[in-house]
C-alpha cells in the first residue's frame, strides 16, 4: 500500500533538494547567509563582443605603428602596394593596413624610440 503523505513529502525534498544544489537555500530572519554576501558582490560586468573587437583593432594599429615607424614610409607604401596588386585575401590585408592618420600618427612617436 502507498502512502500519498509520503510520496508528498519525498516530493517536497526532492524540490528543496534541487534549489540547495542550485545554491538557494532559506534564511532565519537576522542570520548572515548567502543573501548578505550577494548583496555585497559587485555584479559581474559583461564585456560582450565591444571589447575584444575593441583589443584586436587596438592591437592591429599597435603593430601597424610599429612596422610603419621601423621601415618608414616609403617601404611600408611599398609593401602595401604589392598587397593591393595581389588576390582578394591580400588585397583585404592591404586595406587594412593602409596607413591612416592614427597610425602615422602613433609610428612618429615610436620612430623616437626606435632611432
Amino acid at each position: 500500500m502507498v502512502d500519498r503523505n509520503l510520496q508528498s513529502f519525498y516530493g517536497r525534498l526532492g524540490r528543496i533538494e534541487k534549489i540547495h544544489d542550485a545554491g538557494g537555500g532559506f534564511e532565519a530572519n537576522g542570520a548572515i547567509g548567502m543573501s548578505y554576501y550577494n548583496a555585497r558582490r559587485r555584479p559581474a560586468r559583461r564585456a560582450g563582443l565591444l571589447l575584444p573587437l575593441v583589443l584586436v583593432a587596438m592591437t592591429v594599429v599597435a603593430i601597424k605603428s610599429a612596422v610603419l615607424g621601423s621601415i618608414g614610409d616609403e617601404a611600408y607604401a611599398e609593401r602595401v602596394a604589392k598587397l593591393e596588386a595581389g588576390t582578394s585575401v591580400e588585397k583585404a590585408g592591404a586595406w587594412v593596413l593602409q596607413a591612416d592618420p592614427l597610425t602615422v600618427s602613433i609610428a612618429g612617436h615610436l620612430r623616437s624610440f626606435f632611432f
